[in-house]
């Protein structure tokens, strides 16, 4: 499991270098900005890669959250909203999984 770094953009601009992503990653409620984060994948493989996004808030009526995601199909690229509110409380990270990692990156931007 491996812990993603996120890039702050900023008016002149930030220098950000792609990620390579494992089976699977944690983002910390630190990575996340105050209205949550956008996880940009890009799959340069030769296989489709199923992106799951955990989801560790809880409805009103004390439901588990709903995890979110997709496929991101081969050569192509797919941004994900994270929710300021998706970490897990007993861990403070959201939990993002993999199907496909060979020539699979990431970009993870804060939004607040």
């Amino acid at each position: 499991m491996a812990a993603l770094t996120s890039f702050q953009p900023t008016a002149p601009g930030t220098v950000a270098t792609a990620g390579t992503v494992s089976s699977s990653d944690t983002i910390s409620q630190t990575q996340l900005g105050s209205r949550g984060a956008y996880l940009l994948i890009i799959n340069g493989g030769a296989s489709p890669d199923t992106v799951a996004i955990s989801d560790g808030g809880a409805t009103p009526a004390g439901n588990a959250g709903t995890s979110s995601g997709g496929t991101v199909t081969n050569g192509t690229n797919k941004a994900f909203f994270i929710s300021p509110y998706a970490f897990n409380q007993s861990t403070g990270v959201v939990t993002v999984t993999h199907t496909f990692t060979t020539s699979v990156t990431y970009y993870l931007f804060p939004i607040g």
